[in-house]
């Protein structure tokens, strides 16, 4: 999956100038989005606390019979590759 985040040049002779920039130090590679954004840090929290319990709570919710019947799913996508 590619990472969105961060903005690198497309062409590779961009790409490769960027690089050597970052390496012989005439530039410094932040690790940031581009243009200095910062996310969020509660953002990020609650986005995270959200993914966390989201698995289990759905699972609370479903009956037994429709759990059988996504793990059935699940299991036929996995070994269908």
């Amino acid at each position: 999956m590619p990472d969105r985040s961060r903005k690198r040049p497309r062409d590779a002779n961009q790409l490769g100038k960027l690089i050597v920039d970052i390496s012989t130090g005439a530039i410094e590679d932040t690790g940031e989005n581009p243009g200095g954004e910062r996310k969020n840090p509660a953002a990020v929290a609650l986005g995270r606390l959200g993914g966390l319990k989201g698995g289990k709570a759905r699972a609370e919710k479903l009956s037994p019979r429709q759990r059988v019947t996504a793990a059935k799913k699940a299991a036929k996508a996995r070994w269908s590759r």
